[in-house]
Parts: C-alpha cells; sequence; structure tokens
C-alpha cells in the first residue's frame, strides 16, 4: 500500500534539520520500506509497505532520530486521501492558490471546537474543514496572521502539519 508520510517540524537549519533527502531514503529503506521517495526538502516521503500505521510512524521516528538526531513527529496518510484532500478544497480560482494551506493530522479532535474555530473571525485569514484535512487562506497582505499550525495545535489538541495546496498536488501524483 503506498502511504505518505510527512514529517512535521523540519528546519533548514539546526537540531530538525535533513541535510540530504537522498540519506533520509537510504536509511527508510535499510529500516524496511519500499520504493522510498522524497519530495522538496520540508520532509514528504512517499513509500510503500505492509506495517500498520502506528509501527509506521514508530519506524519513520526512531529511525531519523537514530540516524540524523532530528525529533520529527510524523503524519501519515494514504495517496487517496491526498487526492480527496484536494478535490474538496473550497478554494476556488478567486483565489491565490499559493496562498492555499492544507493541514493534516492522525488525531482525533473535538469536533466542537472544530465548530468554534470555524465560527472564528481571523480577519482576512479563512480557515474552511474537509473530510481529510484543514484548509488555511492565508493572504500575504493578512495583518495578524494568526491562523498556523502552533494555534490549531493548541487549539485542537493535536499535532499537525501544514503543506502547499501545491505540494499535496504532487505527492498524491507520485
Amino acid at each position: 500500500m503506498k502511504k505518505v508520510a510527512l514529517l512535521r517540524g523540519v528546519t533548514p537549519v539546526g537540531q530538525n534539520r535533513i541535510p540530504k533527502m537522498t540519506y533520509l531514503v537510504e536509511i527508510l529503506t535499510e529500516a524496511g520500506l519500499e520504493n522510498v521517495k522524497t519530495y522538496i526538502q520540508s520532509g514528504n516521503i512517499v513509500f510503500e509497505t505492509y506495517l500498520a500505521d502506528n509501527a509506521i510512524c514508530t519506524l519513520i521516528h526512531d529511525t531519523i532520530k537514530e540516524k540524523i538526531g532530528a525529533d520529527l513527529s510524523v503524519v501519515l496518510k494514504e495517496q487517496p486521501q491526498l487526492t480527496t484532500a484536494i478535490i474538496e478544497n473550497p478554494f476556488d480560482e478567486s483565489y491565490d492558490v499559493s496562498r492555499v494551506h492544507l493541514v493534516f493530522t492522525n488525531d482525533q479532535f473535538s469536533q466542537d471546537k472544530l465548530a468554534d474555530l470555524l465560527e472564528t473571525d481571523f480577519g482576512d485569514e479563512i480557515l474552511r474543514a474537509g473530510s481529510e484535512c484543514l484548509y488555511l487562506y492565508l493572504p500575504r497582505e493578512a495583518k495578524k496572521k494568526r491562523l498556523n499550525t502552533n494555534y490549531l495545535e493548541k487549539q485542537l489538541h493535536i499535532t499537525a502539519t501544514m503543506r502547499k495546496l501545491r505540494s499535496v498536488s504532487r505527492l498524491s501524483q507520485m
């Protein structure tokens, strides 16, 4: 089964940096994942395995921590989930597609808390919910910049990671 791991917290420098994606492919292949591919430097991994989801998350987290030293959360999705997320994108062509972000999590969260957030006025920023992810529209000119992964994690008590629509589209096709 094709899976996509989205790493949370990859940084360009410092402790959570992944030096080379080719090395990441190498160590995850050695750890037992098959047909491992990466996309851009921010920690997107496409692979095949028959392991259970929690075993995959542990394997990827522990392998990266042991071999690279980065302590990164792993959000796991299947490619059809990414395709659904793209299809459900609530922002049409009247929005700047480069400012549409998708937020993914492995965690269950309170639908009541989400309903409260969906009712909140974030000014120029927009939050929407789909069946596979949350959608953020973050215009460049937004004054406050309240909507981000850290804010959503605190409000919903989840671990989440955000990707641009273009990246999710590419991952769904790999």
